[in-house]
């Protein structure tokens, strides 16, 4: 079940990431839904994707999300973000101590994806972002609507990527 406020309007941002290592190249997908669209057929919905170079798995869900979040046309909305990625839910919570420590590293070294966490921190704080982790690969009889909706993005950074990589080698 998906809690809508209805005070404020709530987007749901699904965001996935694929990379392949050997090459540093992956692709982000992302799928945006107003409340009205969350019961519209799933082959009516579109994902969006996008290649990113030189990057590596946290590097791409961080970049998919950045993308997703540059291209929302609002402010001050309630955005509920889906998203596997572990790291991405923890930066909302390291927030405080990665700024306080001017994104510098214990060793005093500057934190090595730090011009993405402050572009990140820069866009979140625009909206409201609620962060919610979706355990990826389940069942078909297991998933529910934000499990399949999730489902779609994941293919689509998957799928994307294996075209790629089927075109570069043919």
């Amino acid at each position: 079940m998906i809690y809508v406020d209805r005070v404020k309007p709530t987007f749901f941002l699904f965001t996935d990431a694929s990379v392949y290592p050997q090459t540093n190249i992956g692709y982000g997908a992302y799928l945006l839904l107003a409340e009205y669209e969350l019961e519209a057929p799933l082959s009516k919905l579109k994902v969006k994707t996008k290649k990113f170079k030189n990057t590596t798995s946290s590097k791409l869900e961080l970049q998919t999300l950045i993308w997703a979040l540059s291209e929302v046309k609002f402010k001050k909305r309630k955005i509920i973000i889906f998203t596997d990625c572990q790291n991405l839910i923890s930066l909302q919570d390291r927030r405080e101590r990665i700024i306080k420590n001017n994104y510098m590293t214990k060793k005093n070294e500057l934190l090595r994806n730090h011009e993405l966490y402050k572009k990140f921190y820069a866009l979140v704080k625009h909206n409201e972002c609620d962060f919610v982790k979706v355990k990826g690969h389940k069942k078909t009889q297991d998933k529910d609507l934000v499990d399949n909706l999730f489902t779609l993005v994941d293919r689509a950074s998957r799928e994307a990527l294996r075209y790629f990589l089927t075109k570069k080698t043919s």
